[in-house]
């Protein structure tokens, strides 16, 4: 018996829908096509943004040159003044910007109006940038009329364009020298702020920018600074080294800037930037800006900079307005579940997801990728040259989903980043302020999600502080929101390429072959839509199944409390039913690892030539080390300051151009001249045995047949 025709109209639409799906096969399985980029509109700054304040930082009781800083010298009229110079005859809408947020837009206040050079204005205007944000608008004025600034403010408003405006607009491009030194804590930053030099001034003919950073090759730099760079930016380490070897000439320096100084702090650099500040001319301009201001960086202020005009913009103001952040409570084996959640359930276009080592990077990216996500990790195994197309690869939209670490991550700037995930907690509430200043960028909307086990709310705490107590609660999507989530994306799908619209000739091509194909082998049109919807889906479930009861941590569903009592330390698990240790330890073996276990693998000691006679303190070591090779802090292990060297615990099996970049390092005027400790003469075994630390030799067994009363047989070696 024949099969009866279902009919020209019916048999249309099913071809179209399946010659759809095939169109769209291709793509699908094989995810290496580009999304469409977007194209990300300037906005103005926020009417109600957080206002600045125009006040000096604390004087310090450390000694200094400088006259310390102080309320009563500085203040907004004083320090961007209509009096100070000819050239600031539109300041009062200046002023009145500083003291009124919106007034901006109300006053027409614009890159022109602020006095910079045209070629800027032009290169600024053909970028899509008209009207200055608060910081740039409190510093261009008096940068320009070459004052001293300390700049307080978070990462992602515009800090760079701040300082790299005015000093375009100040350096002679007829003189081949290096005018501007801009020093930064990383090589990403330093790349970072090396390009927006390069952009704003693109119509200055004649500018050379040259990007100093370890880890980059010797003689490409040397070239850069022997065709004379105007402006240098660079990381501490490498600009000190090419300072000593008379490669960077500072003669004619006119401006010095210092980037994310608190960062520099923390990474042990701030001996070198003392030792740099030392050697510039003592005319010098200096601009210092940081997101926090730790005792140090006071110090350095105080003694360095000259009645400097102080800006300051509220991080709690600026966190709150632009950044959604949330955390979320989940068991640790959960991380990868609760992560793929978010991700399906979260409206995004571009994310960051940090995490605390290298192995971890990887490990979520591959684990993303096998379950269908367009991910990529970014650390510091990573050649440089790839590092920088991974970078661009993510602004253009090749992958939407970048796992990294802090070290990595410092100095992008990727306008489509919309969310930062928290994967691991940060170090510190610092660096979790620098974490979520990749989104939020250019006034955009901007959502940060923390991770937290139960056992870590007491953190929790401390950053919800310096977030200014805006992180929310947040629930873990359930798997019937993901579920029905799927289903509406499925059928929006098929709707939009039932319609051909994307390539038509294909879809004419491809609606033929299916039609010839149900002829020829008589099958059901549905049949083959469904066959060629599975090939498209892979054999990944389309359903997932909601997570077990124990797993789902009860702050991470609706019923908390309020937030006056939501990190309260009598809040803790009860301990009466815990049940018994031998029990708990069983279990707990049979969890699943944690991708970022903290498991750097096997170490070696390594010796470098500055000791304790050189002032060197484990900081200064740390940081060398991280910017040199991009290592993270957390994997280098046992620091030892001996009188006249020291010894480090690095991971083993590092390979010899590793150990020739940190050997050419510098830290405090000496070189590091890394070398095995086992290769000196004078090396003795050390033992993990803490009984006998006089000589730090293994314990001599006794004889055989001895009691434990009996002495062991004396040590010839000593």
């Amino acid at each position: 018996m024949t099969k009866k025709n279902p009919g020209p109209e019916i048999i249309s639409q099913e071809h179209a829908l399946a010659a759809a799906i095939l169109a769209d096969l291709p793509y699908v399985v094989s995810q290496e096509s580009k999304p469409k980029k977007d194209k990300v509109k300037k906005t103005k700054p926020p009417r109600d943004a957080a206002p600045i304040e125009t006040a000096p930082i604390e004087p310090t009781a450390a000694s200094h040159t400088q006259p310390s800083i102080n309320l009563e010298k500085e203040h907004t009229a004083d320090a961007i003044s209509p009096e100070a110079d000819s050239a600031t005859e539109s300041s009062p809408a200046i002023t009145a910007m500083e003291t009124s947020e919106s007034s901006q837009e109300q006053d027409g206040l614009t890159f022109r109006s602020l006095l910079l050079p045209d070629d800027i204005c032009s290169a600024l205007e053909a970028s899509g940038y008209r009207t200055p944000t608060d910081i740039q608008a409190a510093t261009i004025p008096a940068m320009l009329q070459g004052r001293d600034v300390l700049g307080q403010a978070q990462t992602g408003t515009g800090k760079t364009a701040a300082f790299a405006l005015p000093l375009l607009a100040n350096i002679d491009v007829e003189i081949p020298e290096t005018q501007v030194l801009v020093l930064t804590p990383t090589r990403e930053l330093a790349n970072q702020v090396s390009e927006s030099f390069l952009k704003y001034g693109q119509h200055l003919r004649g500018l050379r920018v040259a990007p100093i950073y370890g880890g980059a090759p010797y003689v490409n730099q040397i070239n850069a600074l022997k065709r004379g760079a105007h402006v240098v930016v660079g990381t501490p380490g490498r600009i000190m080294d090419h300072m000593r070897e008379a490669r960077l000439r500072i003669e004619s320096l006119k401006t010095m800037v210092l980037d994310e100084a608190d960062e520099m702090l923390r990474m042990g650099f701030v001996d070198d930037v003392q030792w740099i500040l030392d050697q510039c001319p003592s005319d010098k301009q200096i601009a210092l800006f940081s997101a926090t201001m730790p005792e140090p960086i006071r110090q350095i202020a105080n003694k360095h900079l000259k009645s400097p005009t102080v800006v300051r913009i509220s991080s709690k103001q600026q966190t709150a307005d632009n950044i959604q952040q949330r955390f979320l409570v989940v068991e640790p084996s959960m991380k990868l579940e609760a992560l793929t959640r978010i991700i399906e359930a979260e409206e995004f276009d571009g994310m960051i997801i940090f995490v605390k080592t290298k192995m971890a990077t990887v490990e979520v990216a591959d684990y993303l990728r096998e379950h269908g996500y367009a991910a990529a990790a970014l650390n510091g195994d990573i050649a440089q040259n790839q590092r920088e197309r991974t970078v661009e690869q993510l602004k253009e939209g090749v992958f939407n989903i970048l796992v990294a670490t802090d070290v990595a991550a410092r100095g992008l700037d990727v306008q489509r980043i919309t969310h930062v995930i928290n994967y691991d907690l940060p170090s510190d509430s610092e660096a979790y302020v620098h974490r979520i200043g990749r989104t939020g960028r250019a006034g955009r909307k901007g959502h940060a999600i923390v991770f937290v086990s139960p056992k870590q709310r007491g953190f929790l705490r401390e950053i919800d502080r310096a977030a200014g107590d805006s992180i929310e609660p947040m629930s873990l999507p359930t798997a019937k929101d993901i579920n029905s989530a799927r289903v509406e994306k499925f059928k929006e799908k098929l709707a939009t390429a039932s319609a051909g619209q994307s390539n038509p000739e294909l879809f004419a091509t491809l609606e033929k072959l299916v039609s010839q194909t149900v002829a020829d082998k008589e099958l059901d049109p549905m049949r083959i839509i469904a066959g060629l919807a599975v090939m498209m889906h892979g054999d990944r479930p389309f359903f997932i199944h909601e997570l077990p009861e124990r797993l789902l941590n009860r702050r991470s569903r609706n019923d908390r409390p309020e937030r006056s009592d939501r990190f309260d330390r009598s809040d803790r698990f009860d301990r009466s039913d815990r049940g018994e240790r031998d029990s708990r330890r069983e279990s707990r073996r049979d969890r699943p690892s944690m991708v970022s276990d903290g498991d750097h693998g096997p170490r070696e000691t390594f010796r470098v030539e500055v000791g304790r006679v050189h002032g060197v303190k484990p900081g200064n070591l740390v940081g060398a080390i991280v910017n040199e090779i991009g290592l993270e802090p957390n994997q280098i292990g046992h620091i030892r300051i001996q009188h006249d060297y020291s010894t480090v615990d690095l991971p083993s099996g590092m390979s010899r151009d590793v150990f020739k970049v940190i050997g050419r390092a510098w830290v405090l005027g000496r070189q590091l001249r890394i070398s095995k400790l086992s290769d000196h003469p004078d090396f003795s075994q050390r033992s993990n045995f803490e009984g006998n630390p006089k000589g730090n030799y293994p314990r001599r067994p006794r004889p055989e047949g001895a009691s434990y009363k009996d002495k062991r047989p004396k040590d010839r070696r000593r």
